[in-house]
């Protein structure tokens, strides 16, 4: 993290772009896992579960009586971001009985497409031809739902790789690896630092407010500042924490040398 002004001090242009052209950074797809509704029809929703470029989805809706109707989905990653695929009608044994495999029965009824927006909102679309009587086209924004506040709090050991591009100097766009060690302090108020301590020698901490979209916080705007001058703001996205530990990205549109810094940075406990 501003490893641009730290490598600076040190190097050329030409050096540092010698350097760190040896690193990469590759911005991965996000994973759309998660439990998904619109806010304003709270009563339904969509679980979508995502594995690598294929996504299961299982609906909960009903039907024109109102009563509770089971659709599952298969859908495919197409080349613009779109998860695209079948619906199927299930039935089965009943739940309070021996399972016989023989009345389970799977029937394509329609197909749907889940298109996202960003990495906590999109668009739904499926239709339901089959039986006639239910046949449907519905499109609904939906978002991720969060259920319960998740803890980010602790102290992590990880990596970072990030990218300083659009800069004045075009010889310093470059990209960079570093690790650190990351604490995070998660305030009752949604309140957020995530204080940085890297190997470079530079620490760096970013400070704002939590907001959640189901699984993933965002910090919309915070405050960047490190330990060698920089202060400036930055964004952080899809932060994420697990059993093992903690993954985000952050932006800033604005760093040492009048460069944008890009980044993903991931961990586990210490």
């Amino acid at each position: 993290m501003s490893r641009s002004n730290y490598f600076l001090r040190l190097f050329s242009p030409l050096a540092i772009a010698t350097l760190l052209s040896f690193a990469s950074f590759t911005a991965r797809a996000t994973d759309y896992t998660d439990l998904w509704w619109n806010p304003a029809e709270s009563g339904w929703g969509i679980n979508l579960v995502q594995s690598d470029s294929f996504m299961f989805a299982t609906f909960f809706i009903y039907d024109p009586d109102k009563k509770p109707i089971w659709y599952i989905a298969g859908l495919t990653l197409d080349s613009n971001g779109n998860f695209n695929g079948a619906v199927y009608s299930t039935i089965g044994p009943y739940y309070g009985g021996a399972w016989n495999p023989a009345d389970v029965a799977v029937t394509q009824v329609g197909s749907a497409s889940f298109r996202p927006t960003s990495a906590y909102t999109g668009t739904l679309v499926y239709t339901v031809t089959t039986p006639p009587a239910l046949a449907a086209t519905v499109t609904k924004a939906i978002q991720r739902q969060s259920l319960t506040q998740i803890t980010i709090g602790g102290t992590y050991v990880g990596g970072q790789s990030g990218a300083y591009s659009s800069c004045s100097n075009s010889g310093t766009n470059a990209t960079y690896t570093d690790t650190f060690t990351l604490e995070v302090t998660q305030g009752a108020n949604r309140s957020v630092t995530f204080q940085f301590s890297y190997a470079s020698g530079v620490s760096c901490s970013l400070t704002g407010t939590l907001t959640q979209f189901g699984q993933l916080y965002t910090v919309p705007t915070a405050s960047y500042t490190c330990s060698d001058g920089l202060n400036t703001n930055a964004s952080m996205s899809e932060i994420k924490a697990t059993s093992l530990g903690i993954e985000g990205r952050f932006s800033a549109p604005s760093v040492g040398g009048e460069c944008r810094e890009d980044a993903t940075f991931g961990g586990p406990l210490k």
